[in-house]
């Protein structure tokens, strides 16, 4: 119906430009002047019609708004109704499943408590057993773990130390350096790990030769040298051709086989405490993996290890070393805590003496008990006895007629004399 209404206004809208139009070009004409008067009669009747069918639709639109309005109410207040009581189930049974949780909870709870307790109290008196006899153990426990600590801290700084001598051709080039470089070394691993009482650097024999280190152990001491010789083996690595590296490997065995013989010779002397072997310091990685590890490919000249054995000298690297100063010092410590057991022991003797002189004191003071119960006993039953008697003797009447004497009255009370001879009797 609107867009009918608003297609006869155009119409009228486009009647009356037309007529307009007509009138300026041609100048008033009867018919144009009546049509013009109907449009604008069909213009107004138009205009009646749109505002009495705006009234209308305004007026239903209103109606249906309200019907829709009641609706929504409705459907809310039925929404609301329902999610209230489906709101209220969920709680009660929320509640429910909670309050059963809680008990179940609380069930469980106690009887994980009870064997908490019980396992705690168990784990208490076991841990007091244990900690009443393990004290030194525990103690030399703890500074085991120390050191394994420090051990893997030295380890990480060995490596370290490794990977900066790998580059023997710029490091160790001049042979003092070399040397001062390796005492540093061997002086500075000696240090982490022995005590000062158990190690001396430079140690001078009677010959006049002297030691790059000494360990010092109970049995006597162990030689340590670290002048290994490397000038050879650089140039190994510096040798292009074969014919050059096998020529430098000869001269490098040659030199590593003389100075094992020169260990041998001035360090390993058992008159003067040393034990029959001596170790030969290797102060890099690489040079001992090739020299002792990787001994095949010096061919027939691949017996340098073999050799130093059979001179009782023993080549070390900074790992190897650093584990046999650990082992050396477990036995030290292992002979700190035989010395210690031994006090103990002689401890725990004096201890069963003054225990069995105890125990003897102990016996002689029960024998005393016994015969003091004994005589305890005796006297208690003489008491009786004596009791008894006292008892008879009050329970004796003595006759009024032969009370005969010049004496007052006694109230029937009996007199010692008179008790005397009534024992008599």
């Amino acid at each position: 119906m609107v867009f009918v209404v608003a297609g006869l206004l155009v119409v009228v809208i486009i009647a009356l430009v037309w007529i307009g139009l007509g009138l300026k070009k041609s100048g008033p004409d009867p018919a144009l002047m009546m049509l013009q008067k109907e449009t604008e009669s069909l213009r107004s009747d138009i205009v009646d019609s749109v505002s009495k069918n705006a009234n209308l639709v305004n007026l239903q639109l209103s109606q249906f708004n309200s019907q829709i309005n009641t609706q929504l109410s409705q459907a809310n207040a039925q929404v609301n109704t329902q999610l209230t009581q489906v709101s209220g189930q969920m709680n009660t049974q929320l509640t429910d499943v909670a309050t059963q949780l809680n008990k179940q909870l609380s069930q469980v709870t106690g009887q994980v408590g009870e064997q908490l307790k019980s396992i705690t109290t168990q784990l208490q008196t076991s841990t007091g057993q244990i900690n009443s006899r393990m004290d030194n153990a525990a103690k030399v426990v703890g500074e085991v773990k120390q050191n394994l600590g420090e051990l893997s801290k030295a380890t990480e700084q060995v490596y370290t130390v490794g990977k900066d001598i790998a580059s023997l051709q710029e490091i160790l080039r001049a042979p003092k350096l070399r040397g001062e470089l390796g005492e540093f070394f061997l002086g500075d691993l000696l240090a982490q790990i022995l005590p000062t009482s158990h190690y001396e650097l430079q140690y001078s024999f009677k010959s006049g030769a002297r030691v790059d280190a000494v360990i010092k152990l109970h049995g006597g001491i162990v030689p340590v040298d670290s002048k290994f010789p490397l000038e050879n083996f650089r140039k190994i690595i510096a040798a292009e051709g074969d014919k050059d590296k096998k020529a430098a490997k000869r001269a490098f065995v040659k030199d590593v086989k003389k100075r094992i013989d020169e260990i041998a010779d001035s360090y390993i002397i058992p008159d003067e405490k040393t034990f029959n072997f001596a170790l030969m310091y290797i102060p890099a990685e690489n040079v001992y993996y090739e020299t002792i590890i990787k001994d095949t490919e010096f061919g027939d000249d691949k017996e340098i290890s073999a050799y130093a054995f059979s001179r009782r000298v023993v080549p070390v690297s900074p790992n190897s070393f650093y584990a046999y100063l650990q082992t050396i010092l477990l036995g030290l410590r292992g002979m700190e805590i035989s010395k210690k057991a031994q006090s103990i022991l002689s401890s725990l003797e004096t201890l069963g003496n003054d225990f069995e002189r105890f125990t003897d004191d102990f016996d002689v003071l029960g024998r005393h008990l016994s015969n003091a119960r004994t005589k305890h006993e005796d006297a208690q039953k003489k008491a009786e006895r004596f009791g008894e008697k006292l008892n008879g003797l009050a329970s004796v009447e003595l006759p009024s007629d032969e009370l005969a004497s010049d004496d007052p009255p006694t109230d029937g009370l009996v007199t010692g004399d008179d008790r005397q001879g009534k024992l008599g009797v």
